[in-house]
């Protein structure tokens, strides 16, 4: 498992130091993504930013007057845009893991 690896050199400080640096670039990266999502042949279309904010929300008119379709699209293109955050996120954070094993080399 740590074949390779100079324990001996592994500095945690310095290792800390380096995981903190690359949590923070990764969250600075995350939060200037952004997700789209839409539902009803576009008729819905609502776009987040990777800390899950929107940042913008789009309706057809069309649907102002059908409160169940509309709540039901709604819920649809929202769950699609969270779960495209998530699986960024996720994504983030398994390459951040990946760069872990450079570590002490």
């Amino acid at each position: 498992m740590f074949e390779g690896i100079d324990l001996s050199k592994i500095n945690l400080n310095e290792m800390m130091g380096q995981m903190n640096q690359m949590a923070e670039k990764a969250k600075d990266a995350n939060s200037k993504q952004i997700f789209t999502a839409k539902a009803g042949a576009g008729m819905i279309s609502i776009s987040i930013n990777g800390n899950s904010e929107v940042i913008d929300l789009q309706i057809d008119d069309s649907l102002l007057e059908d409160k169940d379709s509309l709540n039901i699209l709604l819920i649809s293109a929202m769950n699609d845009v969270i779960k495209q955050a998530q699986n960024n996120q996720k994504n983030m954070a398994m390459n951040m893991m990946g760069n872990l094993g450079s570590m002490g080399k």
